[in-house]
């Protein structure tokens, strides 16, 4: 359920730490970069402060060229960056059966984005969750409610320092 998934456990936990914030949750399960590419100007509509982009696994897994993957991504960072978001990058890994050139480009995409475009960056959004039987539903990809309080355990600490007030540096 939606309140079991990482991004309310990430509202929760950052609520924890004294920071009250609104979590829209726009996962889509299924989609796609150029999915999300399509509803961000939806999202951004709401005017958000912070912008998790977590897209592309969906992509990967169908084996969609990683520059196509890149260019939207890029894209959706353009877009909120100019609507006053920032943002905040997931990166994603492709299981080894893809081939050693596609999953090697495929995760290299998310550092060199986060890099070029000066993001925080979380190098992989299911670290210590993916291919772990008891942390993922049986299909083997989407992640258990355990699984999400993982996940949101990665992702708070991320988030935390864009919405802690900036402290003033000491007078020299």
């Amino acid at each position: 359920g939606e309140e079991a998934a990482y991004p309310a456990l990430v509202g929760r936990l950052l609520a924890q730490r004294g920071v009250a914030v609104q979590i829209v949750n726009a996962g889509v399960s299924g989609d796609t970069s150029a999915g999300g590419l399509a509803r961000v100007d939806w999202l951004l509509s709401l005017r958000p402060e912070v912008m998790v982009v977590a897209l592309g696994a969906n992509d990967g897994l169908r084996g969609q060229p990683v520059a196509a993957i890149e260019a939207n991504l890029r894209e959706i960072v353009r877009r909120a960056r100019a609507a006053g978001a920032r943002v905040v990058l997931a990166g994603m890994k492709m299981p080894p059966n893809y081939g050693p050139d596609y999953t090697r480009d495929f995760a290299a995409l998310y550092a060199r984005l986060a890099r070029e475009l000066d993001l925080p960056f979380i190098p992989f959004l299911l670290e210590g969750v993916a291919a772990d039987p008891a942390l993922n539903q049986p299909d083997g990809l989407h992640p258990t409610a355990e699984g999400q309080r993982r996940i949101a355990e990665l992702v708070a600490p991320v988030l935390l320092p864009l919405f802690e007030p900036a402290t003033p540096s000491a007078e020299r």
